[in-house]
């Protein structure tokens, strides 16, 4: 297949072929056209040609689905429609991360804008747990809610479904979570994953849990506008609430493709006006100024919120999404950064404990490591780190002194994690379970962990080593040094935003020489090359001088030819705005 080898790289420094993720653009010798270019990265994502058009700008109208589409959706808005008409008192019941609380946040700003004035429940992580118990919903119930609706969670919760149901309140289920062939007891039980979904909604699976109530949010509106409920009432603007459900999406991971991606992009947009006072406010403590993209989500905003659920308290993200207050919201604002502080100084030392677990697993097709004393706050951002590192699924235990260990896992592409997870709890190896496909969570006696990690094993290495076969550099476009240019940043936009399920655009640029290499900051590789013309393009390499390709670019000759692969950024330090790539790999040109 060298056909389809990006300039002939069979074996870069880092021991992988350079491959098209589509069809060739550019050929070495200066810029593709920027339309052309935009074109190529949407197809080479799975566009077809004829879809185009409502790719290059993905709207809200473009692409969102009749909301009845999904099953039991009707039934949710007509017993939400009727608890607002009739002044019932609601509690929306929320998970602690960011999916959770932006869910929780876009159905009680929408609810207060219809008059109502639900409460709001969010467990304590490290003494509920993850998602509804029957004891917290009935005690909800005993304090006067009539209706709970929970939102990126519920979709197992049976025995706490039942409860409820004994209590007497009507409980609505809105989440996106991997559900078994039965399903708990609700008054509605919304979820494009459903196994009794038809194929048109299940395609909407990968909505995290806030699109999905996103989508209830039209539902309702609908069955009040049909009521007469707005005749002299001023109905809120659904899309006003976007920017949660861009935040909600990015954070979760979920799949920037169809609904996601206009999601993204219009919530952006709501996003850069700072119309909601709690965003507005988690901006200014992350030090943003400028409009929010796509990775600020993700790596400035959504851990912040996700710190109060990790170390500190479970309900101060939805408190902060959903106040009006700019002096509470400030005060939120702050407090999350400061806890986000301490989740990065705890989320480093379980990291250096569980690599060094590690490194007596490289059988394992699933990296699972457990400690006793780690902070279950971190173990899922742990996981993660250990999955980039180590090219597998990884799963991260925290060992608590009742001899119960809770897990967070993420996994790689082609590997349902959650889909195994639900598996092992069906085989009682598991006191409980679930996820979807790239996370899961689990809680394991500490004695089972071993029969855990051989359960996995042989379930997940056939889907593991059939995806790290797979493994390659895949490359949008190929530059001549000089093509590293502001330009192609702006190019290489328009085909965003860019996230889970919808990759950054990876151009290769060269033939270049070395001008200079030198270690910087914590491990950073910083690089100028210059192509025969004498063009020079900066570029590092995040946390890799150490490693092969750090080690290699250290010690290459100055007059030996590379190519460079990697993403090209915006380089706006000081005045002047240039660009240079984020290396990932090189090979050797000659």
């Amino acid at each position: 297949m060298t056909s389809s080898l990006v300039c002939g790289v069979e074996r870069s420094i880092l021991g992988q072929p350079w491959r098209w993720r589509g069809t060739a653009a550019g050929g070495g010798d200066g810029d593709p056209r920027a339309d052309e270019l935009v074109d190529q990265l949407l197809m080479a994502r799975g566009v077809a040609r004829a879809e185009l058009g409502r790719h290059r700008s993905p709207t809200i109208r473009d692409f969102m689905p009749d909301p009845s589409l999904f099953r039991d959706m009707d039934t949710a808005a007509e017993r939400l429609a009727l608890a607002v008409m009739a002044g019932e008192p609601v509690t929306v019941f929320g998970d602690y991360d960011v999916d959770g609380a932006t869910s929780a946040a876009l159905l009680v700003r929408l609810l207060r804008g219809l008059g109502a004035d639900p409460g709001v429940y969010i467990p304590d992580r490290l003494m509920e747990g993850y998602g509804p118990s029957g004891e917290a919903l009935v005690r909800i119930a005993k304090g006067g809610a009539r209706l709970i609706v929970t939102v990126d969670c519920g979709a197992q919760a049976f025995e706490a479904l039942d409860m409820a149901h004994a209590a007497g309140v009507d409980v609505i289920v809105v989440d996106h979570h991997k559900c078994a062939s039965r399903l708990p007891v609700a008054a509605a039980l919304v979820n494009p994953n459903r196994l009794d979904e038809c194929d048109a909604a299940a395609a909407h699976g990968h909505l995290a849990a806030v699109g999905v109530c996103f989508l209830l949010g039209a539902a309702l509106l609908r069955v009040l506008r049909r009521r007469g409920f707005f005749e002299g009432r001023e109905e809120p603007r659904l899309i006003d609430l976007l920017d949660l459900v861009a935040l909600g999406t990015v954070a979760d991971v979920a799949q920037l493709r169809g609904l996601n991606r206009a999601f993204v992009t219009q919530g952006l947009k709501v996003m850069a006006g700072r119309r909601n006072t709690g965003l507005a406010a988690l901006a200014e403590a992350a030090r943003l100024t400028r409009a929010p993209t796509c990775a600020d989500l993700g790596f400035a905003l959504g851990p912040r919120i996700n710190a109060g659920g990790r170390v500190g308290k479970a309900n101060l993200g939805v408190r902060l999404l959903a106040t009006e207050d700019p002096d509470e919201a400030a005060a939120i604002a702050a407090e999350l950064d400061r806890l986000n502080e301490e989740r990065r100084a705890i989320e480093a030392a379980v990291c250096e404990a569980a690599e060094a677990q590690c490194k007596s697993q490289s059988e394992r097709a699933v990296a699972l490591v457990a400690g006793e004393g780690w902070h279950p706050g971190v173990i899922g951002i742990v996981a993660g780190r250990l999955k980039e590192r180590l090219g597998r699924p990884a799963i991260v235990v925290a060992v608590g002194e009742d001899g119960l260990g809770k897990g967070s896992g993420r996994s790689i592409s082609g590997v349902d994690l959650g889909a195994a997870v639900l598996a092992a709890k069906d085989s009682g190896l598991l006191v409980a379970g679930g996820g979807h496909a790239m996370a899961a969570g689990l809680t394991v006696a500490a004695d089972r962990i071993g029969e855990l990690a051989a359960f996995l094993d042989e379930r997940l290495a056939a889907d593991v080593a059939r995806s790290r076969e797979d493994r390659a550099l895949l490359v949008d476009a190929v530059v001549a040094p000089g093509g590293v240019c502001p330009s192609l940043c702006d190019a290489l936009d328009a085909g965003g935003p860019y996230g889970a399920g919808w990759a950054a655009p990876r151009v290769v640029a060269g033939p270049v020489r070395l001008v200079k290499a030198d270690t910087v900051g914590n491990g950073h590789l910083r690089l100028i090359v210059a192509g025969d013309d004498g063009r020079r393009v900066k570029a590092i390499a995040f946390r890799m001088a150490d490693g092969a390709l750090g080690q290699a670019l250290l010690a290459c000759p100055p007059h030996r030819k590379l190519w460079i692969a990697g993403r090209v950024k915006r380089d706006e330090w000081g005045d002047r705005v240039a660009a240079e790539l984020h290396l990932e790999d090189a090979a050797f040109a000659d």
